[in-house]
């Protein structure tokens, strides 16, 4: 088992590399924080609780060397809406797009049925070479991220996987962070810059907004409305009559819900709790686009919008 803990040099010419790596694991697994780590900036969106990238990111790493493209896929899980079923094929049809595949497993955590559940539909996939990535390692001490690496390495010859490397990680600690991507390189394939210099990521910036919304709306009502928010920026507009040194957008977005019931949560009492995530997103946004901007947010019911075909598609999934 070679388990990587330090750098080693690349010998020889400068060859330049580009490619795609995505990261797999169950929900929760800390995909999106490494996502972020890797690229520097918030590209995905991350929360405590399971399950809340929907759309797949792509976060891009510039290197000298390579460009590391990230594509970020919902958690693979035992679907149980529609919804579900669409975000499983997502993540099927990325693995096989991909040139490597990170699978997240975090250190503190024993090794569960869900990531036994993904490993073998990852030992099906066999072209595609495999990084086992230990995340969270920041939250265990050595004895047990020995265990972890030792049981991961045993998870992989039962499956038949040949992980590629097995390197530990932690994206809040920014400890390895740099190895991963040094190790993640050389297994891309050889070729110019896929994305202008630059570039952090190629989702469209409604959508990256309509992510910051989610993750604002998200915070403080993730026991009660796990799964049951979707955001829509319906407009953004340079707001106008506005002198050139002073521009606003204006942004209109929808946080819809899927029941009556939920709408007193997300809005709060008197209106408290939307206004919070209204300035919490507000500051994400202007971060974002490096611009001021004005967000006006309306709270709508799109009733059981998770098992319903036509505002799924409506909805974005």
């Amino acid at each position: 088992m070679s388990v990587r803990t330090q750098s080693s040099e690349e010998s020889g010419g400068t060859v330049h590399r580009a490619g795609f790596a995505c990261f797999v694991g169950r929900p929760n697994a800390g995909k999106s924080t490494l996502t972020n780590a890797l690229v520097g900036q918030k590209v995905a969106i991350t929360a405590n609780q399971p399950q809340t990238t929907r759309h797949t990111v792509r976060g891009i790493v510039h290197r000298p060397d390579a460009q590391l493209i990230l594509v970020d896929t919902p958690g693979l899980h035992k679907p149980r809406t529609l919804l579900g079923e669409r975000l499983n094929d997502v993540v099927r049809t990325t693995w096989a797009e991909v040139d490597v595949i990170g699978f997240c497993l975090p250190a503190n955590e024993k090794i569960g049925p869900g990531d036994r559940f993904i490993a073998k539909e990852l030992a099906g996939i066999r072209k595609t070479p495999k990084v086992a990535i230990v995340t969270k390692t920041d939250l265990v001490d050595s004895k047990s991220l020995a265990e972890q690496l030792i049981a991961i390495d045993q998870l992989g010859k039962e499956l038949g996987i040949e992980w590629a490397e097995i390197v530990p990680v932690s994206a809040v600690g920014a400890k390895q962070v740099d190895l991963l991507a040094d190790l993640l390189v050389p297994l891309l394939p050889e070729g110019p810059a896929l994305y202008p210099e630059g570039d952090l990521t190629d989702e469209p910036e409604q959508v990256m907004i309509a992510e910051l919304i989610r993750e604002a709306a998200l915070e403080g009502v993730r026991d009660e409305l796990p799964h049951s928010i979707a955001v829509v920026v319906e407009e953004m507009l340079p707001r106008e009559d506005r002198p050139a040194d002073r521009p606003l957008l204006d942004i209109h977005a929808n946080v819809y819900i899927e029941r009556p019931s939920q709408k007193g949560i997300i809005i709060g009492p008197k209106g408290k709790r939307l206004k919070e995530v209204g300035i919490k997103s507000r500051k994400h946004i202007e971060a974002l686009l490096g611009t001021p901007v004005f967000l006006d947010l309306h709270v709508k019911v799109a009733k059981d919008w998770q098992r319903d075909p036509k505002q799924l598609r409506r909805l974005g999934f």
